[in-house]
Order: C-alpha cells, then sequence, then structure tokens
C-alpha cells in the first residue's frame, strides 16, 4: 500500500530519528545481525506483566523475546519507559466523510500511541468495496471495521433484504456487527436477527444501547445481556458510561457480571472523560433532553471553537448536520461511573471517537487524547501498570479474535506493533477548544516493524487492513 520510490527515504529518515531519541546507539551494518531492531532495558509488557527482557526484531517484522543479550541494526534504550503492545482502539469513529479525512483520522491515533484502531460503532455496509478503496491506500494505523447497521437499514427496506446485506458483509471479511439502537430505534424482533448472524460468524455484537435517560438506561443493558442470552452471540456494549451506566453505573456492572458468571461473553468499554459529545441534530437531543441530562442550553458547547450555545444558537445549529457539542465536564463524574468500569476485568478503553480534520476539527478530545488520558487517569486512580496496559491491549485483542490473535501483546512470534513510552510523562494535549494535538510521553511508535512515529513526528505510512 506504499510509494515504494519513497519507502527507503522514509526507512533512512526513520533510521535517523530514532538516532535522536530514547538515547539509542547505532551499530555497525553487520551480515550477522540478527535483528533489524531491538529494545533494550525497558519494562516490557508481556504476559500480564512488566518484565525486563529485551525485544528483538526479526526481518519478516516478527517480534522475538530474549533474556540474554542481543544485537540489531537499530538499538533503542528504552531506559525509564514502559514498552507495551500497540494500543488497539475498538470503538474509533470517522463517520462523517472517510474518504477525505481518513489520514487526518489516523495521525491523531497515531499520535496517541495507536497502532490498531478499528471502527466498531459500524463503517461499511458494503464490505468489498470499502477493503478495496481503503486498501489501494497508504495508512498510518492498522485499520478495520464492522457492518453500519445504521446505513444497511437506510439502504434496504424489508427485513429480508437488511439481513441478505449484514450476512454478505460479514462473508466478505466485515469484523462484526455494529449498532446504534438509540439513534436508529430497532424492534427487539429485528436485533435478534444482527445478533444470530454476528454468532453465525463468531463476530462481536457491537451496541450503543437504546436508553441513556435515568429511568430507562439499565433496560438498554438488559436487552443486550438478552440479545447475548437468546443467540450466543458475544455482546460489546459501546461506552457503557454513556448509555447504561450514567446514573447507575455499579447496578450495570453487577448485571454484566451476573451474565458473565453464567458463562455469557459480554464486555464493555468506556472513555476515560467525564464528558460526552455528539451530534446537535441527533435524537438525543430531542424534546425533552434537559431533563434527561440535567442540563440546559447553556452547558453546551461546540467543539473546536468552545461557542457557548443559547436557546437561538442552538435552534438554529440543530438543523445543520454534523456539528458536535459537548456537555460540561462533571456530566459523568469519574468516580461514579468511568472508575467504577475500570476496576472489573471486562471493561477496556475505546475511544468513540477521531479527529477528521484540520486545523482544528468538531470533534471530542477523545479523538486524540483517549489513550494518554487514560493511562495518566489510571495510575492516578490506583490501577497498576499491568491493569492500565490490559484494558487498551489484551481486551481488545481478546474481543476482536481471531483477527487480532498475533497482535494486541509483546509475545515470540507475534507481529512486531509496539508503544513505548513514559509513564510519567504521558498525558492528552488535546481540548475541546482545539482537539487536534499530539499526546505527550509517547516516545515511539513501532508498526509492523518500522519505527513510524517518534518526536510527535510521522515517519512513515505502515498500516495493514485488519479483516476476516
Amino acid at each position: 500500500m506504499e510509494h515504494i520510490s519513497r519507502r527507503e527515504a522514509i526507512k533512512r529518515l526513520s533510521v535517523m530519528g530514532v538516532a535522536t531519541s530514547l538515547q539509542p546507539s547505532l551499530l555497525a551494518s553487520n551480515p550477522a545481525d540478527d535483528y533489524k531492531i531491538v529494545i533494550q532495558n525497558g519494562s516490557v509488557f508481556t504476559k500480564g506483566s512488566l518484565r525486563s527482557v529485551n525485544v528483538g526484531i526479526t526481518q519478516k517484522n516478527r517480534i522475538v523475546l530474549s533474556k540474554e543479550a542481543i544485537t540489531g541494526k537499530q538499538i533503542l534504550d528504552a531506559t525509564g519507559k514502559v514498552v507495551s503492545p500497540g494500543f488497539i482502539d475498538i470503538l474509533a469513529d470517522n463517520a462523517s466523510n472517510p474518504k477525505q479525512t481518513y489520514l487526518t483520522f489516523e495521525k491523531y491515533k497515531l499520535g496517541d500511541g495507536l497502532t490498531t484502531v478499528l471502527q466498531m460503532h459500524g463503517c461499511m455496509a458494503d464490505t468489498q468495496g470499502w477493503h478495496q478503496y481503503f486498501g489501494a491506500r497508504p495508512h498510518y494505523v492498522n485499520y478495520g471495521g464492522g457492518v453500519f447497521v445504521m446505513l444497511v437499514r437506510f439502504q434496504q427496506n424489508t427485513l429480508a433484504g437488511r439481513f441478505r446485506q449484514v450476512e454478505k458483509c460479514l462473508d466478505e471479511g466485515a469484523l462484526g456487527v455494529c449498532h446504534s439502537i438509540e439513534y436508529q430505534p430497532t424492534p427487539y424482533s429485528e436485533m435478534l436477527g444482527y445478533a444470530k448472524l454476528a454468532c453465525k460468524y463468531n463476530r462481536p455484537l457491537s451496541l450503543h444501547l437504546r436508553y441513556s435517560a435515568e429511568n430507562t438506561e439499565l433496560k438498554g443493558v438488559q436487552e443486550a445481556i438478552q440479545l447475548a442470552k437468546d443467540t450466543g452471540v458475544r455482546v460489546h456494549i459501546a461506552h457503557l458510561h454513556s448509555t447504561g451506566g450514567t446514573y447507575h453505573m455499579a447496578e450495570a456492572l453487577a448485571m454484566i457480571e451476573r451474565a458473565r458468571e453464567e458463562k455469557l461473553d459480554i464486555t464493555a468499554c468506556v472513555y476515560p472523560y467525564s464528558y460526552w459529545a455528539t451530534y446537535l441534530a441527533s435524537k438525543r437531543f430531542d424534546p425533552g433532553w434537559q431533563e434527561r441530562f440535567k442540563i440546559t442550553y447553556k452547558d453546551l458547547a461546540v467543539v473546536g471553537t468552545g461557542e457557548k450555545l443559547t436557546e437561538a444558537s442552538f435552534r438554529r445549529y440543530r438543523t445543520r448536520q454534523g456539528l458536535l457539542v459537548a456537555v460540561p465536564p462533571g456530566t459523568m463524574p469519574l468516580d461514579k461511573t468511568v472508575d467504577l468500569a475500570l476496576k472489573t476485568d471486562f471493561c477496556m478503553v475505546a475511544s468513540d471517537g477521531g479527529i477528521e480534520k484540520e486545523p482544528v476539527a468538531n470533534n471530542h478530545p477523545r479523538g486524540a487524547g483517549c489513550f494518554a488520558t487514560f493511562i495518566q487517569h489510571g495510575q492516578k486512580i490506583g490501577l497498576t501498570m499491568a491493569q492500565i496496559l490490559t484494558k487498551i491491549t489484551t481486551l481488545p485483542s481478546n474481543l476482536m479474535r481471531p483477527a487480532l490473535n498475533d497482535r494486541g501483546s509483546i509475545a515470540t512470534g507475534n507481529k512486531a506493533d509496539i508503544t513505548i513510552f513514559d509513564p510519567k510523562e504521558i498525558d492528552a494535549v488535546a481540548t475541546v477548544a482545539n482537539p487536534n494535538q499530539f499526546s505527550k510521553g509517547i516516545e515511539a511508535v513501532i508498526l509492523n516493524g518500522e519505527v513510524v512515529y517518534k518526536d510527535k513526528k510521522l515517519l512513515a505510512k505502515r498500516g495493514r487492513l485488519i479483516r476476516y
């Protein structure tokens, strides 16, 4: 997918860049060198814990772990740094105009330490066409996504037509079935059909739940559990703290835990922000929103400018498709929502966002800073580094099995997707007023065996399509 004529130049730039970051030393080229890259002296997250081992990357872009000293053409000294599997975002969102915005979207993900970025809110209604279009273009990260049921339902008027199209997408390699029932209410009987198809193809059913109001949100959690019980599908609940656990997180988590004890395969994700953002034209802002969310017009801010709304501007902007507004920080108190979820062993972290335009996007800052924010926040609330990294590498890899079986962990033989970061410095820089900012503390990112990012600079496009 790369322009071969540029490849060697980019490779040389990456070698030169590594020479000035992470205090590396370069060894003379030697035909006897076993590895193209060696990472030394870092705390390596492998087999569920941090260990002092050397990481080698072979000429075939695979990982080898060694307790003994190893040598290679590039030596990265990761003293004081954490060497993690590349972070995985299973709920990235680049829905509005992906053909024109995907490189901007991907570069801010890379700047947050991501190596694999999957759109499991749904991104395709024609898998073959989607794969062909994006497969012919270079990518900053590994990419892929699931069937966008909302779009399928717009295109097909009959249940039979909808089910045929969803199955065709799965047959062509889509990563799962994805639906947002709050934004496009759908009968349970129809949801059963989508769940059965996902189960048939051994793919996850990723759900934005039906309700976000205080008195009904747990009904949405129960519906997700019932779909798993009725069909055997593995269910993933997207951003549980904004639909399902905003007001009753402890109860929602207990419901999921009981279902898992009954051997139902249910997971959830959160993003580590105390406020959400969504499209002003969406059903979330249908009449009654002020009572549901306990906010009013002046509490809404346009993302990318910070403009506070009035009743007049709310009505004017509500007619504009694609305008994102954010609610105030603290709308979802972290200690009562996100933090409770993070302390379970089935909840992972995912952004539910993406940066789509420059120089300043109308996108939630989680699209550029979710993972750095989480690592910093996780340390503050007492999670171990192993627990933190499990939620952004191991759990998402397991959810997307077997498509990510050889990614998401640093193990001998796995593909070399690695993120090196400073655990003391890592944090987001992106804000509501200016979300277009790379995170700090990301020292280097290795993607498919090449250094592709360092010192907030993009060095190469080495992303690959993730599909079944």
